[in-house]
């Protein structure tokens, strides 16, 4: 789907992943990503909702104009959902030839009873799309839009309408997935080297051979490039600390998509995967109090057009997104604070634990051992402590002792709503 152009003459460090904080940020976004191989049934499956939604019969035969994903979907960034680790979100939206008086609930009900047969485990109606879950975890979101007659395309409303709220708060909401997709796609182009060596982790996690030439040139359509790009990766780290962070939390939480923006403006090639985290978590932070020192709520809008609000729901009071940027700058100078100096290994343990979930903390460090482990073995790559690299028998991942104080482990607040 992230199909763009690649910086010229960029291709990062000739190892991505020499460093191993760099190494094991990269496991940990591969343990909470969509699967290679679910990733695989997604086109399938979005075909074929497309297909039942606009079949003979269909309340909406002859009217959908247009399917078209958005969110994590069109980025390549889709991560398992908050307070889990094997459940995965994607987002359609289903552009609809309806009239301009029709009210948002009668166009989710329309669009719901479109899919009220559809053959997956549940159907949900939710506040701005209609919900269809799989057995394997999988679920995907269709949200209604209307195009708008303004020039530039794809320009729409969606349609809000909680149930549980009176009608006179359901109401169209301002949209234009389709134009910061293709923004952002083109602030965070190719990176070759990084994504060759990323996704080769990717397939070998999922259990498939991937084939790429040994001169860094693209692999073949049979093991497609799933993430491009340091800037992704990154930002898949960002949002499972965020779910990890609101996971005991009832209610909203801050939006994927504004991270999403962020990470677009933040986007430069060529950076480790570390750098790129704490970068992504300081611009957040630098937003949230740069409105609160002006007495302000955070409010991020889309690039492409102005009108579409990414913080429209959340945050709803300053102690919400203040809570936030504290937790990012916590974050950020934890990682840095390990960078730069001498974390023990159960110290580090116990923080990225804190901050990214235990069961996959877990694996991913048995994953780091593991592969350091083979790499000594088979002679292919020597840790040393003097280069900071981590050697199965030594007790220390990174290489002195001042850096554990700085990044220990600390509470944090939960706030927001449920979406």
């Amino acid at each position: 789907m992230n199909d763009q152009p690649r910086f010229p003459g960029v291709l990062g460090p000739a190892e991505p992943f020499l460093n191993p904080l760099d190494a094991i940020l990269a496991d940990l976004a591969i343990s909470v990503q969509l699967p290679a191989g679910l990733h695989a049934k997604t086109g399938a499956r979005y075909e074929a909702i497309r297909k039942h939604v606009e079949r003979p019969g269909s309340p909406l035969y002859g009217r959908v104009l247009c399917f078209y994903p958005q969110g994590s979907m069109t980025i390549d960034a889709t991560i398992s959902t908050r307070g889990t680790d094997d459940e995965y979100d994607l987002d359609v939206v289903v552009e609809l030839d309806v009239p301009e008086e029709m009210s948002p609930e009668e166009v989710l009900d329309l669009l719901e009873s479109a899919v009220a047969d559809y053959p997956v485990q549940a159907v949900e109606r939710q506040s701005r799309c209609i919900t269809l879950r799989y057995a394997d975890n999988m679920h995907v979101d269709l949200t209604p839009s209307r195009r708008l007659a303004t020039a530039k395309d794809r320009e729409s409303v969606i349609f809000h309408a909680k149930q549980s709220e009176p009608r006179h708060l359901h109401k169209p909401v301002m949209m234009n997935a389709w134009a910061f997709g293709r923004w952002y796609n083109a602030r965070t182009p190719m990176e070759e080297r990084f994504a060759l060596a990323y996704n080769k982790r990717l397939y070998e996690a999922d259990g498939i051979e991937f084939m790429a030439d040994a001169d860094v040139h693209l692999v073949p359509t049979q093991t497609p490039l799933i993430v491009k790009n340091t800037a992704t990766v990154a930002l898949q780290l960002i949002k499972r600390f965020r779910n990890v962070l609101y996971a005991s939390t009832a209610g909203r939480i801050p939006p994927s998509v504004m991270l999403s923006c962020h990470a677009g403006k933040a986007a430069l090639p060529g950076m480790l995967l570390s750098d790129m985290v704490i970068r992504q978590a300081r611009w957040t932070a630098r937003a949230i109090e740069a409105a609160s020192r002006q007495g302000q709520l955070l409010d991020v809008r889309n690039p492409e057009w102005d009108e579409d609000r990414f913080t429209d729901r959340w945050p709803e009071n300053k102690m919400q997104q203040d809570a936030f940027a504290a937790a990012l700058r916590d974050l950020a100078d934890g990682l840095q604070a390990i960078k730069q100096g001498d974390v023990q290994l159960e110290d580090l343990q116990d923080w990225l634990r804190n901050r990214f979930g235990d069961r996959v903390v877990s694996k991913t460090l048995r994953t780091f051992n593991d592969r350091t482990g083979h790499a000594i073995r088979a002679l292919e790559q020597g840790y040393t402590r003097k280069g900071g690299l981590f050697v199965p028998a030594a007790p220390a991942i990174i290489s002195s002792v001042a850096a554990a104080s700085p990044v220990a482990a600390s509470s944090h607040t939960n706030m927001g709503e449920r979406r």
